[in-house]
């Protein structure tokens, strides 16, 4: 009793609330910024850190990191854009409800499902501190490779309106997390020589390339505002009895976020993407979801939010990070000379409770600041898009870069956004690549432990023979999920029309499994046995669809074209040109002055208003970038020019 009065004496001082709350708005931040999130933020202030009084050097940490997942459902909503890999799966409705005029409903309905999942958290890791650690030693390699099997059973909800592509899709992205170093034997797969990519290619720019990119394009071809309506809606009074009204999903899928987060090697980029899978699963008028279904908001957002509650099990108890933010975390407790372990529980147990309350305390700050300011941010949807279309780009190429700090990032986001642009129009599912891409290396590596380790025998474990019979479950639920299948028209999007670019997307997913399969051959058993395995598995669910349309069957999404039918004066090609000559000219002049000249000609090029306006936005993002490139050490790609005339470090020299 003595130890909790002085951890609820501790929190309620000024200092540390000062430090939590100043932790808390940069949290705010970081997560408003894509790309960027805990990680970065976290080892923004862990220097400072060092000679500060434990409780407020912690207060700080706990506050930057729990708000994260709260505000990255700002830029998720508004543009379509993951503020961080955790707010991926809200983009698929929350941005069609912000289309639609309902950004405040969908923003506030987020952040009030974002404090329950941030409170239930908190309260979850209050009670798990004493009875966690038979939990977590019961999860061995086996356990953890049918929980990817088990979260990739899931997929089958996110397949589109055609099975075989979803699932095909999925394969490619198993393959794409091939690229870079074998877990089984440390040798460089797919790498082609280039050291870029064999370390593979980072999570972030899969995410923006997904998601970001084609959001922008399509929105840039209607030529007008993010919102379709260009009202706001209804506000976040209606959002939070939203969350009130499916309270029960927002329960089930918080109590799956904080299982998820406890359990080191899942990681919190997934957990989304799991609870979005669950809430299809048992829920109703299941084909509303990827098309402005509140529901869809709620479950990741609760799910992100109370996986921070759980990460922080095996972090304390055990020093095992339960996430990459997690990592930085630890060492921050070792800067201000606290060792994790057991003695969390037996020598700090008023320091843990701290940190415990601290996560709960910020996550109220944090999402009532939001919730606040959710009406007048969702205005922006009521902007031109013309003109904020080019920032946007600028900030994701920024996130991107962020990922490895090296002109590959640059390259590799133009590629696979390109990639995501054409999946989007020619309806392969882009979730179901970007959850195999990210579940691929843990898959690959738990196999290989679990079989190396427990042989066949791992199948007589208990939680194992559980797994498995959630898996038979959630495989039976997708069986008989039938999503809305729209039938063909004479001018509907799954008529045969635009064949030939179809075709050579299809080509294009058949050479990738091949082009793996060649890579394979000769190499030991351990490298090659996942990637022979899932190429094979891949090849296989294409056939039907490259069989299909070569009979040039027009129905079940075999062609499927978004943009027949739509009004535009410009095409895909044509805004990916624009985005391909900002590439070119960072190349040339390097990255600040190649988004200043880049802003101030699209928003001439595309919109009508005052040349001093656009003026402003170019040196608005000059000099965005220079701030950011101070606080974060961060050199930008440099261009020819760089290397001929000296210039000063805000403008890349």
């Amino acid at each position: 009793m003595e130890m909790l009065l002085e951890a609820l004496v501790n929190l309620f001082t000024w200092s540390h609330l000062f430090f939590l709350f100043l932790g808390t708005m940069l949290g705010l931040v970081v997560g408003v910024l894509p790309g960027l999130g805990g990680i970065a933020g976290l080892s923004l202030v862990l220097p400072f850190g060092f000679g500060m009084d434990p409780t407020d050097a912690l207060a700080m940490m706990i506050g930057l990191l729990a708000p994260t997942t709260t505000s990255d459902t700002f830029p998720a909503v508004l543009m379509g854009i993951p503020g961080t890999a955790g707010s991926q799966a809200t983009v698929m409705d929350g941005f069609p409800l912000a289309k639609q005029g309902q950004a405040a409903r969908a923003l506030s309905a987020a952040f009030g499902a974002s404090l329950f999942g941030g409170l239930f958290g908190a309260v979850v890791l209050t009670g798990a501190i004493f009875v966690a650690e038979p939990v977590i030693l019961a999860i061995g390699f086996g356990e953890q490779m049918l929980l990817v099997v088990l979260a990739l059973s899931m997929i089958g909800m996110l397949t589109g309106n055609h099975v075989f592509k979803g699932l095909a899709t999925c394969g490619i992205g198993l393959l794409l997390g091939v690229v870079g170093v074998a877990p089984g034997t440390g040798e460089f797969r797919l790498d082609f020589g280039s050291i870029y990519l064999s370390s593979g290619i980072p999570i972030v720019i899969i995410g923006m390339g997904m998601f970001a990119m084609p959001e922008i394009i399509e929105l840039l071809r209607r030529q007008g505002t993010i919102s379709e309506t260009g009202t706001l809606g209804v506000g976040w009074i209606q959002g939070l009895k939203d969350v009130f009204r499916h309270r029960w999903i927002a329960l089930r899928t918080a109590g799956i976020g904080c299982l998820v987060g406890a359990l080191p090697g899942l990681g919190g980029s997934v957990v989304d993407w799991i609870a979005y899978g669950h809430v299809i699963q048992t829920t109703r008028n299941r084909e509303r979801y990827g098309t402005g279904d509140i529901r869809g908001v709620i479950a990741p957002e609760a799910a992100n939010n109370a996986k921070e509650g759980g990460a922080l099990i095996p972090t304390l108890m055990f020093g095992i990070p339960g996430s990459g933010s997690m990592a930085i975390l630890l060492g921050g407790l070792v800067l201000v000379g606290i060792e994790p372990g057991l003695s969390m529980v037996q020598d700090h147990l008023d320091l843990t409770y701290t940190i415990i309350w601290s996560l709960a305390l910020a996550n109220v700050i944090g999402a009532g600041t939001c919730i606040l300011l959710a009406q007048p941010i969702s205005r922006l949807t009521t902007i031109q898009y013309a003109l904020l279309a080019p920032i946007m780009l600028v900030l994701i190429f920024f996130a991107a870069f962020q990922s490895s700090r090296d002109w590959g990032d640059l390259i590799a986001l133009f590629v696979v956004g390109t990639l995501g642009v054409y999946m989007k129009r020619f309806g392969w599912p882009r979730p179901a690549l970007l959850i195999g891409y990210f579940l691929s290396t843990q898959l690959e590596a738990s196999t290989y432990q679990a079989i190396q380790i427990y042989g066949a025998s791992f199948l007589e474990r208990p939680v194992v023979i559980g797994l498995l019979v959630l898996t038979a479950l959630s495989v039976y639920a997708a069986a008989r999920f039938t999503p809305h299948k729209p039938q063909p028209t004479a001018n509907g999007p799954h008529r045969a029309r635009n064949v030939g670019p179809q075709l050579v997307l299809t080509a294009v997913f058949v050479a990738g499994p091949l082009l793996v399969l060649v890579d394979s051959v000769g190499r030991p058993f351990l490298a090659q046995m996942f990637p022979i395995t899932v190429s094979l598995l891949t090849l296989a669910l294409l056939a039907p669809v490259v069989y299909g349309q070569l009979r040039y069957r027009t129905a079940n999404g075999v062609f499927y074209d978004s943009e027949v039918g739509e009004k535009s004066n410009r095409s895909d090609l044509h805004y990916l040109l624009w985005i391909l000559a900002m590439v070119a000219g960072v190349a040339i002049v390097g990255y600040p002055l190649t988004t200043a000249a880049f802003v101030f000609a699209f928003t001439t090029a595309k919109t009508r208003g005052s040349l001093w306006r656009n003026a402003v936005l170019a040196l608005a993002c000059v000099a965005f970038l220079g701030v950011m490139s101070y606080f974060l050490t961060l050199k930008y790609p440099q261009g020819l020019l760089q290397d001929f005339l000296p210039m000063p470090w805000w403008l890349g020299g």
